[in-house]
């Protein structure tokens, strides 16, 4: 499974709301959760605040607040961020073991990872289409390219036998130096 998402460079609401939504179920405390995101390489820079208050004050933050939280931080980094915002989409789509999730949780948390898989797959194949088309265009190009050149190469070619074959009528030659020229241009 591809994970392009080149088209553009956060989560598109949908999908930000299907991982928010998702992750949460998938880890069993809100320790996990933060670990699940650390494991996909979001660094402390986005999750230190968060960690600082799931330690302080438990009780007054939930899972999907610091999912939210954290996905929203990687989103507004843009381009910066997009290896962790894939990493992580590769992690939730990948994830078999939905036994370490809490039992009421299970189906919900498979028919989710089920939808995030099919947006993605769903925005990887209007990329490749569109991959396609610039390929076709680029190929077009090229081939235009070529033909510009072939016949700028014909035209220089005729030019130069046209200058040669005028250069014959030059009144300094004499008439057996016309002769040799003209050997030259008909060669």
């Amino acid at each position: 499974m591809s994970f392009n998402m080149n088209i553009i460079y956060h989560y598109p609401p949908e999908l930000l709301n299907l991982l928010v939504d998702t992750i949460p179920l998938l880890c069993r405390s809100k320790m996990d959760t933060i670990i699940f995101l650390k494991g996909a390489g979001v660094g402390n820079f986005f999750i230190s605040d968060v960690e600082q208050r799931v330690l302080s004050d438990r009780k007054n933050i939930n899972k999907y607040e610091i999912v939210r939280t954290i996905l929203t931080r990687l989103n507004e980094k843009g381009e910066l961020t997009l290896r962790e915002r894939r990493e992580i989409l590769k992690r939730v789509c990948e994830f078999e073991s939905f036994s370490n999730c809490w039992p009421n949780d299970q189906l919900k948390a498979k028919g989710l990872v089920s939808e995030i898989s099919r947006v993605i797959n769903v925005k990887d194949s209007f990329t490749r289409m569109k991959q396609e088309r610039d390929k076709e265009k680029e190929k077009q190009r090229l081939e235009y390219e070529k033909k510009q050149i072939k016949i700028k190469k014909k035209r220089d070619s005729i030019n130069s036998v046209k200058n040669n074959l005028f250069s014959l009528f030059d009144n300094a030659l004499t008439p057996q130096q016309r002769g040799q020229k003209l050997e030259d241009v008909l060669k």
